[in-house]
């Protein structure tokens, strides 16, 4: 069952843009641009983790966040622009997991949520496919028992992957989730790919398959697997 995040934020291209990198990631997400609903969508839509900007129209990120507390055991996630150690140890204090300052990276974002949701047990920790097994919390990837030495850009790839598994994901989306940034080389994947194949090639069959003009997808073999 795929987890759930509340997201509250008023400028609508992060909002947006939020809403769309957790959805990639394989969450449900509810997606606000004020806090006037949030008693009913925490009732009704159960977040198990909430992303709160702290500047919002009315009632302020430290405001609801006292109602989320109130409320449910949600992790809580603060967004903002405000990088004030006051402000930060605000948050903090009232019973946020995490701060996030403005300008971040999605995929930095993406893992705080997902780090907090496995400190709160509310995220699967190791991830199997087929004989591989992959788990975030420690950095570390076995395949049949034998460990894979991998680099930390090579793990997020990796990673990335095997949340979507058996999807077909686009040079374009491997590269805005790992680097962070759509614009760089498209060769840049190539060359890791290329890497990670290899490595976990040397202790089984092949997981990592290439879809003709389509991109890269992790899991078991098909038979249009190239």
């Amino acid at each position: 069952m795929s987890t759930s995040v509340l997201v509250v934020e008023d400028a609508t291209p992060i909002r947006v843009a939020i809403a769309a990198a957790l959805t990639d990631a394989g969450h449900r997400v509810l997606a606000r641009e004020d806090g006037a609903r949030l008693e009913r969508d925490i009732d009704e839509f159960r977040p198990d983790a909430v992303l709160l900007d702290v500047m919002l129209p009315g009632s302020d990120g430290f405001d609801l966040l006292k109602i989320v507390r109130r409320r449910c055991d949600a992790g809580i996630v603060m967004v903002t622009a405000r990088d004030a150690v006051a402000d930060r140890l605000r948050g903090l204090d009232d019973g946020a997991d995490d701060y996030v300052v403005k300008p971040f990276e999605m995929a930095e974002l993406v893992a705080r949520v997902a780090a907090v949701l496995r400190r709160r047990g509310r995220l699967a920790t190791a991830i199997h496919i087929d004989d591989l097994t992959i788990d975030p919390e420690s950095a570390t990837v076995t395949r049949a028992g034998e460990p894979i030495t991998l680099t930390a850009t090579e793990f997020r790839m990796l990673h990335h992957l095997a949340q979507r598994r058996d999807r077909v994901l686009s040079k374009t989306q491997i590269l805005t989730a790992v680097w962070g940034y759509e614009h760089y080389d498209p060769n840049l994947v190539e060359v890791h790919i290329s890497a990670l194949r290899k490595k976990l090639e040397a202790h089984g069959g092949r997981l990592l398959h290439t879809e003709r003009g389509l991109g890269y997808r992790l899991g078991v073999t098909r038979d249009s697997e190239s």
